[in-house]
């Protein structure tokens, strides 16, 4: 903080420690960034994906215990399905397991020991989720990365599809994000785009989703198995209806899209389906209905289709889908204020949009694309700034957020004699400890900033004063008319003994907002 690596925390003035409280308040106001709101809406989003997990996990069960029944009556030939449908089961329970623990750790992060990743105190941490998976050397984002490549690129040699090969591969791919700044094209690592400044609730919603995809990818595996067994026997007995949704979670103002299927049906046999009483218009069974306000969504139906004997075999079936409202984080990098005068980094994302079909305005001063993140340069102290945040979705631009930020004035830097310690690493005196008078007299002058580890901003030092006492007790001020000492003033320092002081005081700076300020003195001990 502002008073130094050296200077113990007794020897803080009053005002020292109000100052560093007042940034501990500020940073612990960075949950403000994201409403409850959002908060709110992720916890709909995973309760809905946990329900979906376990629909589809109770699907996989059933199509796996089909081909334990097969092989119960006909081991000659159902064994080897059976063993193939074992390991993609115990290959998927792995995966499955090992997100799971990914998102305890997040959350235990987050919240401590009595973590529970049903029951998230701290949602809006936005800290947690890059600790765990994106911190350097432990950081468990290309561990999970590389899982999922192995995942999927040995479950898709199952699939004879090319469209189910496509979008179980789709679903699965950890693929780096393209990027655009600044006309130049970038990439961005795909552990990255999932978890980087992201609340602990999003995180976790992102792994349930990712457990959904993981599920969907095993159901659809299992599916091929059971065609490719001979079903003679038991596709009368076996046969069963299921919903295939294109995407499992919908953002407002798009389409939620799913393919009723029945699972081993003769593909010479087109099943017609109903869905809450009406027939559908296609005997493809694509269901498609327009996703108009957030919250979830339950249907039902049936479908019927002809056997060889006349005969018609119906199927009842139901599922649900859930539409989100469009989602966006708007965050300032350093703290939940911005700094009149001087660029503010701010990072903005939108789950599940590239950045580069983001774009963002600001009220009260100007917001411009730098790099990867964005930078907020606010003009009127005291008044707010709202930065407001659209996306191209589906070949449309929609508003998917804002925020307002308070604007401040900067803080008044303290003062500082720069120089060299003994090994020649550069280092700061700030006053209240015994100062070898040598490397005084080496020091060049006074500077001035802001170093208190939130803000790091360099001042520059207009003119100053030391204040020495003589020998009669009498105060001399000796004035300097730019950040070096004078030569009075250093004529002045040589004649001081070891264990007299003197103040630098009448300190005026300017920073990079152009306002002239008036520090603090500090006390200097000869040493």
């Amino acid at each position: 903080m502002a008073a130094g690596k050296n200077q113990s925390v007794g020897r803080m003035s009053p005002r020292q420690k109000m100052i560093n409280l007042m940034y501990i308040v500020l940073t612990a106001m960075l949950a403000l960034n994201v409403s409850s709101d959002v908060l709110n809406g992720f916890s709909q989003v995973a309760d809905g994906l946990e329900r979906s997990n376990r629909t589809i996990s109770a699907r996989n069960l059933g199509l796996y215990q089909q081909l334990q029944e097969f092989n119960k009556k006909n081991p000659e030939k159902g064994k080897v399905w059976l063993d193939k449908a074992t390991e993609v089961r115990a290959k998927t329970d792995m995966l499955y397991s090992y997100i799971d623990s990914l998102k305890y750790e997040i959350v235990k992060v987050a919240d401590g020991d009595k973590a529970n990743v049903k029951n998230i105190v701290n949602r809006d941490n936005l800290d947690a989720a890059s600790q765990v998976m994106l911190a350097p050397n432990t950081g468990k984002g290309r561990a999970l990365r590389d899982a999922i490549d192995s995942y999927r690129n040995y479950i898709v040699t199952f699939l004879d599809d090319h469209d189910k090969r496509t979008n179980v591969a789709t679903a699965l791919s950890t693929a780096t994000v393209k990027t655009k700044a600044g006309g130049e094209i970038g990439q961005k690592a795909w552990e990255e785009t999932m978890f980087e400044n992201m609340p602990t609730i999003a995180a976790v919603t992102l792994l349930s989703k990712l457990q959904n995809d993981v599920r969907y990818a095993e159901g659809e595996v299992l599916n091929q198995i059971l065609t490719n067994v001979d079903m003679g026997d038991l596709r009368v007995n076996l046969v069963d209806a299921f919903v295939v949704p294109q995407s499992r979670i919908v953002m407002r103002g798009t389409k939620y899209s799913a393919n009723i299927v029945l699972a081993a049906v003769d593909t010479t046999q087109r099943p017609v389906v109903y869905i809450n009483g009406h027939r559908l218009g296609n005997d493809r069974g694509l269901y498609e209905v327009g996703a108009g306000a957030a919250g979830n969504y339950d249907y039902s139906g049936y479908i019927e289709v002809m056997g060889r004997d006349g005969s018609v075999t119906r199927r009842d079936f139901k599922s649900a889908y859930t539409v989100i409202d469009p989602l966006a984080t708007i965050s300032a990098t350093m703290m939940n204020v911005l700094y009149a005068g001087i660029n503010n980094p701010i990072s903005i994302a939108v789950p599940g949009v590239p950045e580069n079909s983001i774009s963002a305005t600001m009220t009260n001063g100007t917001l411009t694309k730098s790099g990867n993140g964005w930078v907020a340069h606010p003009t009127k102290v005291g008044a707010e700034c709202e930065i407001t945040v659209s996306a191209e979705m589906d070949g449309q631009r929609t508003n998917v957020g804002s925020t307002k930020f308070r604007v401040r004035k900067l803080p008044d830097p303290m003062p500082y004699i720069a120089f060299k310690d003994a090994n020649g690493v550069p280092s700061r005196y700030k006053g209240g400890r015994p100062f070898p008078k040598a490397t005084l007299l080496a020091a060049s002058g006074v500077d001035a900033a802001i170093d208190d580890d939130i803000l790091n901003i360099d001042y520059k030092v207009l003119s100053f004063e030391i204040v020495y006492f003589d020998s009669m007790g009498n105060a001399i001020p000796e004035l300097s008319s730019g950040s070096n000492f004078s030569e009075r003033q250093v004529a002045a320092i040589r004649r001081l003994q070891r264990g007299k002081r003197f103040y630098i005081s009448r300190v005026k700076a300017v920073g990079p907002d152009g306002i002239q300020r008036d520090l603090s003195p500090i006390e200097v001990i000869i040493n």
